[in-house]
């Protein structure tokens, strides 16, 4: 087993970091807070990077890439808080290919002609159900179903981070909807990759909040004295990066797992989740202890990233969810769901 990336990959993932840091700077996350939808022109933009397509079969023009490079590519849009939803996106785009591959969604979404979002069992609430084009929607009994925003009743609820649109979603399944039966393995599979997810853009965010805390601390004077030439900051910052470089092979072997349908791949995405998740938590509060009150403000591009990663801390399943299914599967308590309840 090799946790690192491949040639091919660090230069997608490089190309797509460079394009996000022309195109997804604070003002357009900023611009996304204020918005109806985070959904902008940069989404067909994304398309022509490929990143729209990056798990979309290569017949239906996709770049037909797994979980690797798409944890790859979520690390760097937590690192940018890029505001559409790439990664429920991708996790709709699972489903469809295996279930209704032909009914011409995939090819739209990979030439970012179309935007999916997508309610799992155990999940309340949906990104951007209003502003997106279809909602790929599972329930408990295992049937999948795939409906337009429109034919549901959607009720907007407040984020902590208002670049995210949830919704909760009033819906009425039919014959018509229905794409799948018994799909409780693939819900599974996508619940997987939803928390991954979450957990690759965790480590983006808290390389961000680092980065922008390092160079506050170079550059900020108290009593004459740069402030990061103190032990006491520098020690805050040294945690936040030990925790970030433990949970990075964490992550990569999670995406490893999954990529290869490993059967210890629910545990480790739920260990992937626990420790991008802690590391997060960690920079949030370390880094806004370093930066003072200036931390605590709305005109500070800190709380951008920190109130990213509280979201994220919480999709797709929190610590405790995540804690208990890796001790259920290392104690074997009980049988694990066939269906993650997060």
């Amino acid at each position: 087993m090799r946790l690192a990336y491949t040639e091919d990959q660090e230069l997608f993932r490089d190309t797509v970091r460079e394009f996000l840091a022309d195109r997804c700077t604070t003002a357009h996350v900023r611009a996304a807070w204020d918005a109806d939808s985070a959904i902008s022109e940069r989404w067909a933009e994304l398309a022509k990077v490929g990143v729209t397509g990056i798990v979309v079969p290569e017949e239906y023009d996709g770049l037909g890439m797994g979980d690797e490079e798409l944890a790859a590519v979520l690390v760097e849009t937590g690192y940018a808080a890029l505001p559409e939803p790439l990664l429920e996106s991708a996790v709709a785009v699972g489903l469809l290919a295996e279930f209704a591959p032909d009914a011409g969604w995939l090819a739209k979404i990979a030439a970012g002609q179309a935007t999916a979002s997508v309610l799992l069992p155990g999940q309340r609430l949906a990104v951007e159900a209003a502003a997106a084009d279809l909602l790929v929607i599972g329930l408990d009994n295992g049937e999948l179903h795939v409906v337009e925003p429109g034919d549901c009743e959607l009720t907007a609820q407040r984020s902590v981070d208002r670049s995210r649109k949830l919704h909760t979603v009033g819906f009425r399944p039919t014959d018509q909807t229905l794409v799948a039966s018994g799909a409780h393995r693939a819900l599974a599979r996508a619940a997987n990759r939803g928390a991954l997810g979450a957990a690759a853009q965790l480590l983006g965010l808290t390389r961000r909040m680092l980065d922008m805390t390092v160079d506050y601390a170079k550059q900020r004077v108290q009593r004459g004295v740069l402030i990061g030439t103190h032990q006491s900051v520098q020690h805050h910052l040294a945690n936040v990066l030990i925790r970030l470089e433990f949970a990075r092979p964490v992550v990569l072997r999670a995406a490893y797992s999954l990529a290869r349908d490993l059967p210890s791949a629910d545990r480790d995405v739920s260990m992937a989740k626990i420790y991008a998740s802690e590391a997060a938590d960690l920079a949030a509060r370390n880094c806004l202890q370093v930066h003072g009150a200036i931390g605590y403000t709305e005109e500070h591009d800190l709380q951008l990233f920190m109130k990213r990663a509280w979201a994220l801390g919480s999709a797709w399943g929190d610590t405790g969810a995540h804690r208990d299914r890796v001790a259920t599967d290392l104690l074997g308590a009980s049988p694990a769901p066939t269906t993650p309840t997060f």
